[in-house]
């Protein structure tokens, strides 16, 4: 019988070697990660102190910023310690429960993301009913189900983890514990777990993406049927913004997973992965804050530039 020595860490390549390049990528991955925090604080704030704003398509949006600052507080703090740690290493037991917690927070951001699209729905296609129909209550029970939805993708993905052997070849081709970078070092039969990763995807991306798809297809179709041009752009903005950040995710998150399995793991996939993994939660708030009048008014005067 081989003898293998089974690892306890793993070690990130990073996105570069360079000491030079490595500086500058702290820098920007730093800005990004305090724009992302201030961004999404600042969203939470004027949310729960402006009374305007205590509506329910505010209060789901307060509860996308919390996500992304959880999901962004899971992936940059690790990845800017592998520019600057000396030895480059995540446990194996941290490594799964990174993966846990991020699994976790995308999944329920993307369910939050189905509970946003049904509001404009209803807000759109049955606005006379929309009081009755999304109440406090319905509110809870959209966030409550939205991280129960999370909580089982990262059970379904992170439990099997654990009985995984993992020997020989220890350094990940990333910046962070990703679940195919790290499925792509064990040395024990992985295809359950690609099978697995392939389940969720349709079980938990794909209808979630369904939900949303058919909400928007319901509100593109009461659009149109508006008369006056200004009413149509009136309603579209109302759920611009949402469909942009969606758009954001989705692509570049099914690029990256549904793609064929290989062992290698390029610098394209590094990019692709930064969209999702870092860009996105500092993306919405700004997002939001442009696209969205009545918020972008509130944010104007608390600055004092608008009068």
């Amino acid at each position: 019988m081989e003898n293998r020595t089974t690892l306890t860490e793993f070690i990130f390549l990073g996105l570069s070697n360079d000491p030079q390049l490595q500086i500058l990528l702290i820098l920007i991955f730093l800005t990004i990660y305090a724009t992302t925090i201030f961004g999404n604080s600042l969203i939470i704030f004027v949310v729960k102190t402006e009374l305007t704003l205590h509506t329910p398509m505010f209060f789901f949006l307060s509860h996308l910023a919390l996500i992304d600052i959880c999901y962004s507080s899971t992936i940059v703090p690790k990845m800017l310690e592998t520019f600057v740690a000396k030895k480059k290493s995540i446990s194996l037991m941290g490594c799964i429960t990174h993966i846990f917690f991020f699994s976790h927070l995308s999944c329920t951001d993307i369910f939050l993301l189905s509970a946003m699209a049904y509001d404009r729905y209803v807000a759109i296609c049955d606005p006379l009913h929309y009081s009755v129909i999304i109440t406090k209550t319905v509110c809870w029970q959209l966030v409550g189900g939205a991280w129960l939805m999370g909580f089982l993708e990262a059970m379904l993905n992170g439990l099997p983890l654990v009985g995984l052997n993992f020997c020989g070849h220890n350094v990940i081709i990333h910046y962070t514990c990703e679940l195919p970078a790290v499925l792509s070092l064990s040395c024990s039969d992985t295809s359950i777990n690609y099978k697995l990763i392939l389940a969720s995807c349709f079980l938990f991306g794909f209808t979630s993406f369904f939900l949303i798809l058919v909400s928007y297809i319901y509100i593109i179709s009461s659009i149109l049927k508006i008369q006056s041009t200004k009413g149509r752009i009136k309603a579209f903005s109302t759920c611009s913004s949402h469909l942009i950040v969606v758009c954001l995710f989705y692509l570049s998150a099914f690029s990256r997973y549904l793609q064929p399995h290989s062992k290698s793991f390029t610098d394209l996939d590094k990019v692709s992965s930064s969209q999702y993994l870092i860009l996105t939660p500092m993306l919405n708030p700004i997002i939001y804050s442009l696209k969205n009048r009545e918020l972008k008014v509130i944010l104007w005067k608390r600055f004092g530039m608008y009068k």
